[in-house]
């Protein structure tokens, strides 16, 4: 609700976001479209904690964001978040299977159900045969799929993704859009994917 973001650079100030109000619901796709530079990337990053807003308030189900310590942002995260980013971001001494698993391990479940749920989700991104396969023998749309199975590794309710498909070829790209919706569609998780590609805003139901 009224959402303000603004950066001080130097002796100069940028106000980014300008009084964004936005209300998702539970099981929504939603797709947030603009040019570069529109603010896009800075309102995902406010509805996923990852920074907080100069003015305004977040709530997630009855919880204000605006709230909570610097250790429950980050549990928050942890446990109600994925994140896909167009840089996929992935650790790159990590196979992809210790990528997927990074979120729950942090989380402290345990090793054996953590390895059986990371499997499991490489799998359904289809890339059983990749597990020890590290990011830089992976081609971008396997990377983009072990980036999605990290995000979902949690079972979070909430899945942001900013340009997921920036940076892949338009085949390439529109598969990933497959996955992503059906994924999300399985257990009704809400998707918010910023874009400023009119077929991928297309997809979404707002």
């Amino acid at each position: 609700t009224d959402l303000h973001k603004v950066y001080t650079l130097g002796r100069k100030t940028l106000e980014v976001l300008q009084g964004v109000s936005l209300t998702l619901s539970a099981g929504e796709f939603v797709a947030i479209r603009g040019a570069s530079g529109a603010g896009k990337s800075t309102l995902l990053h406010l509805l996923g904690a990852l920074d907080l807003p100069s003015k305004g308030t977040i709530r997630f189900g009855d919880a204000d964001l605006g709230r909570f310590s610097a250790a429950g942002l980050s549990r928050f995260r942890n446990q109600h978040v994925g994140f896909v980013f167009q840089a996929y971001h992935l650790l790159p001494e990590l196979s992809a299977l210790e990528n997927v698993a990074l979120p729950a391990r942090i989380a402290r479940r345990s090793a054996a159900e953590v390895e059986r749920r990371s499997k499991e989700l490489l799998e359904r991104v289809g890339l059983a045969e990749r597990l020890d396969h590290r990011p830089y023998e992976l081609s971008g749309g396997e990377q983009q799929r072990v980036a999605i199975a990290r995000a979902l590794i949690n079972d979070p309710p909430l899945v942001l993704a900013d340009e997921p498909t920036g940076n892949l070829d338009s085949h390439t790209g529109e598969g990933i859009l497959d996955l992503l919706c059906q994924l999300g569609e399985e257990r009704r998780r809400t998707l918010v994917i910023a874009t400023h590609d009119a077929r991928v805003a297309a997809r979404a139901r707002r």
